[in-house]
């Protein structure tokens, strides 16, 4: 069923594994890859797709708290 698979560019923590979102981020990257977005844009999307579909509103907060902490430090932790 095709479920390994290297991601390439960005690499991933677990390089061996598929998974079913990739089709969506690969759709995402070939349809609007060229684009420049804000994150004033995407934080809007973000609540946009979560008023429309509640069931999603966990994940899509993980999300956006995991983006808004890509650059702490990780000693910030201790």
């Amino acid at each position: 069923m095709g479920l390994t698979r290297d991601r390439g560019r960005g690499g991933t923590a677990y390089p061996d594994r598929m998974y079913f979102t990739d089709r969506g981020i690969e759709e995402l990257e070939k349809r609007r890859g060229e684009e420049e977005v804000t994150f004033e844009w995407l934080a809007e999307q973000l609540r946009t797709f979560v008023d429309l579909n509640p069931d999603f509103e966990v994940p899509v907060e993980r999300l956006a708290t995991w983006l808004a902490r890509l650059d702490d430090d990780e000693d910030d932790d201790e």
